[in-house]
Parts: C-alpha cells; sequence; structure tokens
C-alpha cells in the first residue's frame, strides 16, 4: 500500500462549542450531542452492549473516528457492563486525524473525562499507518489507522462483528460512502454483523444492500428524523469457524519467543514456553541493553512502514513494563549521507509531525547528547532503550504463561493433530495443537530434517562491550546510533558496539580482545572523538550473541507454508499459500528484535486465532515466511 502525506483535520469551534468540519462543510455531530448519537445511533443501532455478552473477543469498526466520541461512549458501556467481552477490538479508519489541541477542546469538560485522558495520553504522532492503542491492561484494543478508507479496506483483515459508519455527510464526503467501501464491508463481516449510521440516504442503503445487508429505518433523534440500521444476511452462508486453541507450545525464550507468548496469552490462550537454556534470554537477548526507532526512507517503502508502527508500538509497550530498565526518552540516528536541510526537505515532502522525526544540525544534535557530533541526525522522540533480558523475564511473568528451562529438542514430530518436540532418543518432551518456532539458529535444521528446504537465515557473530563509568570525556546523555551504537546505562557505565561477524569464524562465546577494539573504534568515530580511546582491556566487559537474519533484512514471522506445493499452485502472493497446520515461525530479527518483535508478536498471535490484525496485509507478506517461494517462484519464471 503506498501512503500519501497525512493532512490532519482543521477543526473550527462554534460559539456554542460545537465543532465544525470547513474542508467538508459538516459538524461533528448532531444537535443532541456526540454522546447521546454515540449511545443512541451507534451502541444501540447495534444492539449493543447485549450483542457482546459473554464474548470472549468482539469487533467493531468504525469508519470516521473523527473527535473519538463514539470509542469513549463504547468504551464506558464495555467497562460498565459485567457480561462486557474479555477483549473488546475497537478499528477505526480517519483519511484526517485531528491534532491533539483539538481532541482536548472537544472533550474538555465532558462526562467521562478519565477515558477521554486516557485516549488523550495514548494518542499517537500523526502519521501514516496502523496505531494500536491498549487500554484497560490491553483489554480494550483501539486500532487506528490513518489514511484513506478505500487504501485502507483491501489491506486489512478483520471480521467485524458491528460497524459504526460515522463519515460527513454522503453528499459533501462522497470517498467515505464509495459503493466499493460499502461492499467491502460484506468482506470484513463476522456471521451476524450488524451496521447503523445516521445516514439515510438512498446510496448508502443501495450500497449496503448490495454488500449483503438488510436495511431498516429507525427513528432518529436530535432534529434527525430517521437513522439506519442494518445486518448481515449473505446469499451465502459463511464458513464455520475455526475453533481457536487453547493451549501453545512457544520454542524458545528470547525476545521472539516471549513477543509472541505474551501477545498470545492476552488473547487468552495458555501458553508453554521451553528453551535449552535453563532461564529465559540466555542468547543474544540478555545484552545488558538494547535500541529501538524507526527509520525514515525517501519513498516510504515497506522497510520503512515496518519500522515505523514497529518503533511506535515498542514504545507503547515498553512504557507498559514500568519495572524493567529504560528509556523512552529518545533517541538520535546520524545522518551520514544527507545534510540537515536535506533531511528537513525530506520530513516535509511525508509530511512527518517533528513528535515522530526531527533533522537536526550537527551542533544541535551533538549539544542534546552531550557529545562533539560531526553529523546531523534524526531524533527520534519515541525511541530509546529497554533491558532485553528483563523484558523478557516480564513478558513471561504473565498470567497464562508457563516457562520450562532446560529442555533440549533435538526434533519434531507430527503426531495426529499434536506437534511434538522431541530429544535425542526420540522422547516427547513437549507438544501442542499449534507450535511456534522461536528459536532463532535452531529452526532451520529442525525442519530440514522434517523435508523442508533450507531458510534464508544466516548467523552472525556480535559482540558488545560496557566501558566503565568516566572512561569518556563527556557525558552521554542519550543513546546514539549509526555505524554502531552506545548508550548510557543508569549506573554509568557505557555501552557500545557491536561487532557483527560471520557465524563461520567460530562458536566461542567469550568476548574477544579484537572485537573491543573495533567497538571502541566505533564508539570513538560515532561522538566525533579526535583522540583514540585507550581503555585498559582488563577492564571492558563484553557479551556476545549470535543474529540470525534473512538476506533482506527483515524477520520470517507467520504460519509455515507446506513443505511441497503442488503443481499448478499460485505462487505469486504470499498470503495465498497452503499452510503447515499448526506450525508457525518467528524467527530472523537479526539485531532488531527490539524494535520488531512485539508488533511482529501480535501480528502471530493474530493470525493464530484470526483476530484483527495490527498491521496492514503488504506488511505481513513482507514478514511471510513464504516469501521466498514467491521470488523463487517469479525467478523460476523470469520475473
Amino acid at each position: 500500500m503506498k501512503t500519501q502525506p497525512l493532512r490532519p483535520a482543521r477543526v473550527e469551534w462554534a460559539a456554542d462549542g460545537t465543532p465544525r468540519a470547513p474542508d467538508f462543510g459538516d459538524v461533528y455531530h448532531g444537535d443532541a450531542g456526540a454522546a447521546a448519537q454515540a449511545r443512541q445511533v451507534f451502541l444501540a443501532g447495534n444492539g449493543l452492549p447485549r450483542r457482546w455478552a459473554d464474548r470472549d473477543d468482539f469487533t467493531i469498526f468504525e469508519t470516521g473516528f473523527g473527535l473519538g466520541h463514539n470509542f469513549i461512549a463504547t468504551w464506558q458501556a464495555w467497562r460498565d457492563d459485567p457480561q462486557r467481552p474479555r477483549c473488546l477490538h475497537y478499528l477505526a479508519v480517519d483519511a484526517h486525524p485531528p491534532r491533539l489541541d483539538d481532541l482536548r477542546r472537544a472533550h474538555r469538560d465532558r462526562e467521562c473525562a478519565e477515558l477521554a485522558q486516557a485516549l488523550l495520553a495514548a494518542s499517537p504522532p500523526l502519521v501514516p499507518g496502523l496505531h494500536r492503542l491498549d487500554f484497560a491492561d490491553g483489554a480494550l484494543r483501539l486500532m487506528l489507522a490513518f489514511g484513506d478508507v478505500r487504501d485502507w479496506l483491501p489491506e486489512w483483515r478483520f471480521a467485524a462483528d458491528a460497524f459504526y459508519l460515522d463519515g460527513f455527510a454522503p453528499a459533501l464526503n462522497p470517498a467515505m460512502w464509495d459503493r466499493a467501501v460499502l461492499r467491502t464491508l460484506g468482506h470484513r463481516a463476522a456471521p451476524g454483523a450488524t451496521a447503523a449510521t445516521w445516514s439515510v440516504a438512498r446510496a448508502v442503503r443501495d450500497g449496503l444492500g448490495a454488500a449483503g445487508f438488510a436495511c431498516e429505518r429507525r427513528a432518529g433523534l436530535g432534529g434527525k428524523r430517521e437513522v439506519l440500521q442494518a445486518r448481515y444476511q449473505p446469499r451465502r452462508p459463511p464458513p464455520p469457524a475455526t475453533p481457536r486453541p487453547g493451549r501453545v507450545l512457544v520454542l524458545g525464550a528470547g525476545l521472539a519467543g516471549a513477543s509472541c507468548a505474551a501477545a498470545l496469552a492476552e488473547l487468552g490462550c495458555a501458553v508453554e514456553v521451553i528453551d535449552r537454556q535453563a532461564a529465559p534470554a540466555e542468547g543474544s537477548s540478555g545484552n545488558p541493553a538494547g535500541l529501538f526507532h524507526a527509520t525514515v526512507h525517501a519513498s516510504d517503502n515497506p522497510h520503512a512502514r515496518l519500522f515505523r508502527a514497529a518503533a511506535l508500538r515498542t514504545a507503547q509497550f515498553v512504557r507498559r513494563c514500568t519495572a524493567v530498565p529504560q528509556g523512552v526518552d529518545g533517541l538520535l540516528r546520524l545522518e551520514p549521507q544527507r545534510d540537515a536541510a536535506a533531511m528537513q526537505s525530506l520530513i516535509d515532502a511525508q509530511g512527518l509531525p517533528a513528535d515522530f522525526v526531527q533533522a537536526l544540525p550537527a551542533a544541535e544534535a551533538g549539544a542534546r547528547a552531550g557529545v562533539p557530533l560531526r553529523s546531523p541526525a534524526w531524533w527520534y522522540p519515541a525511541g530509546g532503550w529497554v533491558s532485553p533480558a528483563d523484558l523478557v523475564r516480564t513478558l513471561l511473568a504473565r498470567p497464562g504463561i508457563a516457562f520450562r528451562g532446560g529442555v533440549a529438542v533435538q526434533a519434531l514430530r507430527r503426531d495426529g493433530a499434536q506437534w511434538t518436540c522431541v530429544d535425542g532418543e526420540g522422547r516427547a518432551l513437549a507438544g501442542a495443537e499449534h507450535l511456534v518456532l522461536a528459536c532463532a539458529e535452531q529452526a532451520g535444521p529442525l525442519l530440514q530434517a522434517l523435508g523442508w528446504p533450507a531458510l534464508p537465515l544466516v548467523a552472525r557473530r556480535g559482540q558488545v562491550s560496557v566501558l566503565p563509568a568516566g572512561v569518556l570525556p563527556f557525558d552521554l546523555r542519550l543513546p546514539l546510533a549509526g555505524d554502531g551504537y552506545a548508550l548510557p546505562l543508569p549506573d554509568g557505565r557505557v555501552l557500545c558496539g557491536a561487532s557483527n561477524r560471520d557465524g563461520d569464524d567460530g562458536d566461542d562465546p567469550r568476548p574477544r580482545e579484537q572485537d573491543h577494539r573495533a567497538n571502541l573504534q566505533r564508539l570513538q568515530s560515532l561522538c566525533g572523538l579526535t583522540s583514540e580511546l585507550n581503555v585498559d582491556g582488563g577492564r571492558l566487559q563484553g557479551r556476545v550473541g549470535w543474529r540470525v537474519q534473512a538476506p533482506d533484512r527483515l524477520p520470517l514471522v507467520g504460519p509455515l507454508p507446506l513443505r511441497e506445493i503442488a503443481p499448478g499452485m499460485r505462487l505469486d502472493q504470499a498470503r495465498l499459500l497452503p499452510r503447515e497446520p499448526g506450525l508457525h515461525l518467528a524467527v530472523g530479527f537479526g539485531g532488531r528484535g527490539l524494535t520488531l518483535a512485539p508488533l511482529l508478536g501480535e501480528v502471530l498471535a493474530a493470525r493464530l486465532l484470526g483476530t484483527p490484525l495490527p498491521l496492514e496485509q503488504s506488511l505481513v507478506d513482507a514478514v511471510d515466511p513464504g516469501r521466498w517461494l514467491v521470488r523463487a517462484a517469479r525467478k523460476a519464471a523470469g520475473g
């Protein structure tokens, strides 16, 4: 999906406080008020809260999030309902989201002030993409897609139980009510879905009817004579729903495995995590600290879009883990090729706001970091660092997750509908209907032994170095990234690195003096030092890990394709490939696990359980394990 720069909403305020949208010549809500309209038109129009009673999950999709009044009214009804669903997914799309100041004004002195304040505090930067925001300890999930609904609906995979159709009037905003948009709603409707809107325009009724909805006019409110309610009644009955698994086995207790386990447990699964090490995060996830941040690319390509979504999600994710050592106070990434003016031109062309990224000249960036930088830098306010080992342990301590260490899995076996992990003697160690391989370099050999081709993964040795406090001739205040990275630890030490060597130079886990020297040279260049850093090797601490990554530097996350593809089967899109029942991958994160693993763990859980995807389909395809089959097929066909 190609993104366009966002144009935030222009909001004008009438003397009585009514918000208006001058670009559409319409108001944000009718005379009855936003709260009354939300409750009577959208909640009651969809039979809520009655219809969600005692459900595990319930999904609402809204066209036109606007100022968030419908969401807050729904949140209040969900919070106050003792029979509420365990997890409420609230999805919304908006091409012109409001600025934070307008949101504040819209909810000033309103009922449910505490809910409005929580929404304001969580509001993401106004950048294109899908933003997931968690409330009520993750039981209420708001997913905001910023962009055109005509682009988003084909890209977003979900099955909605209720639709709030709340765009501006069809005559004033026809794109929101386009017949193709309404027809796509039928493809995103769960069995028994309902829809409600204040508009009874003929085009709306006809469009919903063509999508499989039976429409009915009802009495309106606040000067509106009629409103519309609809129920999904397709001509062909939908296929039966796939039963959701109650238990999932995860092999690997690093960042990837812990992120997948936490996402699955939040959705109600019982998860067992096993690892060959006695304790979690003994591999590369055991470093003292690690960085996370977004990236900016001139074409806003899939890589940039994925890292933008993932970095913003990680920042939210980490802030929720308050007991984990962290610093979500911003990060500087040096830019060696462009000057600050060219960087700012790129930011302006993409319409990226200052609370997402800024272009800082070398002097300003250096003053912020406390070091004499030689080049300009990208400033990511939501970037930062976290202790990966502490994060892993916190995630694995969540209810619903059981960890078992010291389990040396030598092979996999299929026993009926169950995947079983076995030892070298063929004895069963653990099993479940669904198995997630999040075991980095172990995954490939386990699959090859079952007949799958080799995974396109390479293991590279990485070493970090930790300098004692007071060694540097300056006080590093913020994390720096570029050719290597440096970050100040809470105790005054500085972590730097990391070496990046091919995996064929041995598997010795002990730190090497030559890699310490390379890390110091990288740190010297990164921080603009003109004199060589001389640190007694005996005062340096270090740690070694092996980073596993694919040639395109993106991980492999999702259900595994069948090991044998039948002749004539379509191989042009990864999303169409048939899958091996119950077998999933989460490997190949390289050195960007902290940025990518939290979001992609949620993607894996959503695909496994059939809940709304927290990422657009084209980016899900970009990390799909089947993408290598598609590329091989295209190459064979001369594409």
